[in-house]
C-alpha cells in the first residue's frame, strides 16, 4: 500500500508540473515580452520549471536580494556602524559611513546627535563625500525629483529629503526638517491636481501648491534635497547645536580609529526589503564598503561581494548599483534561485519573513498573491520594477508543506505590469494548491 501511495503522490505532482510549464510555456500574456522563470524545490535539489534561466534579465528591484544577503554576512544583524572618529587631544575628529538612520523621518536615531553634544572637544566633520557618487551608474536624471532616488552620501542627515504631511483636520501641511537650510516658498491658489510639492532643478527651493477644496486631504510625502559636505555640515551643526568644522581628508580615515554604533540592521534590512526602499539599499553598500575596506568604495563592495560571498553562483551578476535602479545591473534566474537557496541555508527563516513582503498582507506585495481566507501567507518575495523590466523572486509554501524557490523576469513588455502580475499570481497560486 505504501509503494501505491508514493507512486500516486509522484503522478500527482508530475502532473501538477506539467500544467505549470504549460500554463507559463503557453501563455499568450506572458509571450508579450521577453520572460525567464524558474521553479526549485531546494529539498530535492531539483529544478520542477525552467524558461530561459540562463539568459540575462534587468532585475530592477530583485538587485536589493543581493544588497540583502552581502549586507546580512558582512554587517550581520545587531546595529550599525554609524561614525568613524578620532581623538586628537581637544579636538574630535569625525566622518561619515554612509548610515542612513542619523535622522531619517523613518527611523530618527539620534546616537550620533547625542554623540557630538556630550562631547567636551572641537568638533571637526572630515570631507569624505566625494567617496560616494550623488546617482548611480545609468540612473535617469529626471528622477531627482523623486523620493525612489535621493541622493546617496557620505554622511546621509534627515534621509536626504525632506517629509510633507498633512492630516485631513489641518489646512496646512508640516515639514520635517524644519531646517534654515532647507528653504520651501509656499504658494497657494487654482490647480488641477489636490496638491504639488515640487523642487527646483538646481537648487533646494521647493514650491508647495494646495488646491482650496481639498482642504480634508491627508498626505505624507518625501521629497529629495540636493546633497552637498557643506550643508550636512550645517544641517549637523544645526541639529548638534554646537560649531562643527568641516575639514579635508588629511590621512584621518585611513588611521585606527574607534567606530559608534547606532541603528539596528534588522530594521534598515526590513524597510528596505518591504517597501523595496532604494535609498537604504544604496547606503547599505556604502556601509559594507566601510566594514570592509575603511573607505566608502561601493564599486569595491561588489566587487568583494561578487567573488567572495557569491562565486559559488552559475553566472556572474553583472552589478553595479545597491538598489536595481540602474538598468546595467543584469541577473540570470537561476543566478537568483542559486542566491535564495543560500539565503535559506544561512538566514533563519523567521527573519526572512520578516525582512520580505508578504503576499496580501505587506510591502510591494500587499495587495497581490493573497492566501486563502484565514491562511497565512504563501509568497514571500521581493519585486522589482522598472519602465519595460519587472521581477518577482522569493519563497513558496504550499499547502502540503513544502517551500519552494522562485524566480520570474519580464523584460521588454509594452503596457502595465499588472497583466503579466495577474497571470503570475494564477501560476502561482495553482502551485500553491497542488504541489
Amino acid at each position: 500500500m505504501k509503494h501505491i501511495y508514493w507512486l500516486l503522490l509522484l503522478l500527482i505532482s508530475s502532473c501538477t508540473v506539467q500544467k505549470v510549464k504549460k500554463s507559463v510555456y503557453d501563455s499568450e500574456v506572458f509571450e508579450r515580452g521577453h520572460m525567464g522563470f524558474m521553479l526549485y524545490d531546494p529539498v530535492k535539489e531539483k529544478t520542477l520549471v525552467s524558461l530561459n534561466e540562463k539568459k540575462y534579465f534587468i532585475p530592477a528591484s530583485n538587485t536589493k536580494i543581493f544588497t540583502f544577503y552581502t549586507s546580512y554576512k558582512v554587517l550581520g544583524d545587531d546595529r550599525v556602524n554609524g561614525l568613524n572618529y578620532l581623538e586628537k587631544g581637544d579636538s574630535l575628529v569625525f566622518w561619515g559611513t554612509g548610515d542612513p538612520s542619523l535622522l531619517h523621518p523613518d527611523f530618527q536615531d539620534s546616537t550620533v546627535i547625542r554623540f557630538l553634544k556630550e562631547r567636551p572637544e572641537e568638533l571637526y566633520l572630515v570631507d569624505n563625500f566625494a567617496q560616494v557618487p550623488r546617482y548611480g551608474r545609468g540612473w535617469t536624471w529626471n528622477w531627482y525629483p523623486y523620493y525612489f532616488a535621493a541622493e546617496r552620501s557620505a554622511m546621509p542627515i534627515y534621509g536626504n529629503v525632506i517629509r510633507y504631511s498633512k492630516v485631513a483636520a489641518s489646512p496646512i501641511a508640516t515639514v520635517y526638517p524644519k531646517s534654515t537650510f532647507l528653504p520651501m516658498s509656499k504658494q497657494l491658489g487654482e490647480m488641477p491636481d489636490r496638491y504639488s510639492i515640487r523642487r527646483d532643478f538646481e537648487r533646494n527651493l521647493f514650491y508647495y501648491a494646495l488646491n482650496p477644496e481639498a482642504g480634508e486631504l491627508a498626505f505624507e510625502t518625501d521629497k529629495p534635497f540636493i546633497t552637498s559636505p557643506n550643508l550636512s555640515k550645517n544641517l549637523l551643526q544645526e541639529a548638534v547645536g554646537r560649531k562643527i568644522n568641516l575639514i579635508e581628508d588629511l590621512g584621518y580615515t585611513s588611521t585606527p580609529h574607534q567606530t559608534l554604533q547606532t541603528a539596528q540592521a534588522d530594521s534598515i534590512y526590513a524597510q528596505m526589503m518591504k517597501i523595496s526602499d532604494n535609498f537604504l539599499a544604496e547606503q547599505l553598500m556604502v556601509l559594507v564598503a566601510d566594514a570592509l575596506f575603511d573607505s566608502l568604495d561601493m564599486a569595491a563592495a561588489i566587487t568583494y561581494a561578487t567573488d567572495s560571498l557569491l562565486k559559488d553562483l552559475p553566472d556572474e551578476p553583472q552589478w553595479v548599483d545597491g538598489s536595481g535602479l540602474s538598468p546595467q545591473n543584469m541577473f540570470t534566474p537561476r543566478s537568483v534561485i542559486k542566491l535564495l537557496d543560500k539565503i535559506q541555508q544561512e538566514v533563519p527563516m523567521e527573519k526572512i519573513k520578516a525582512y520580505f513582503p508578504a503576499g496580501g498582507e505587506s510591502g510591494t506585495i500587499r495587495n497581490w498573491y493573497p492566501a486563502d481566507p484565514g491562511d497565512p501567507p504563501y509568497i514571500y518575495a521581493k519585486t522589482g520594477t522598472l519602465s519595460m523590466s519587472a521581477a518577482l523572486s522569493g519563497y513558496l509554501f504550499t499547502k502540503s508543506g513544502k517551500t519552494l524557490l522562485f524566480s520570474t523576469f519580464f523584460n521588454n513588455y509594452t503596457g502595465s505590469s499588472s497583466v503579466q502580475k495577474t497571470e503570475l499570481q494564477k501560476v502561482l497560486y495553482f502551485i500553491h494548491a497542488n504541489y
